[in-house]
């Protein structure tokens, strides 16, 4: 598995060759607000090593992300007087970025976040 991957907008962001508003980090993993966050405190939690899909993702840092997720949500609770929050993950051809990454963000009621078919 290698470790970056060229033109991965979120291997350059982990290099520190591309801004973003970290909010976490240690030696695998980094946290950042969304850049079109559905609502403010809207994070992204990548893994360090480039891999598109979670079932690529080595089971023991899987656990770890679940982990920091929860460190992070705490946080979120701690930071924003939210009603509750969304923890997701889109795979395959879903992954616009092409790089794994979970959305965690605050929740509010009539916030207008849907998950409706269109």
């Amino acid at each position: 598995m290698n470790q970056f991957k060229e033109n991965c907008i979120f291997c350059e962001i982990i290099k520190k060759k591309y801004l973003a508003e970290i909010i976490y980090e240690d030696e695998v993993f980094l946290a950042f607000l969304d850049n079109d966050p559905i609502n403010e405190g809207h994070l992204l939690i990548i893994p360090k090593v480039h891999v598109l899909d979670l079932d690529e993702l080595e089971d023991s840092l899987l656990q770890k992300l679940i982990l920091l997720s929860k460190k992070l949500l705490i946080q979120l609770k701690k930071e924003y007087n939210l009603d509750g929050y969304t923890i997701m993950q889109n795979g395959g051809d879903f992954n616009d970025i092409g790089h794994l990454h979970f959305h965690l963000f605050p929740r509010y009621n009539k916030d207008g976040f849907d998950w409706g078919y269109r």
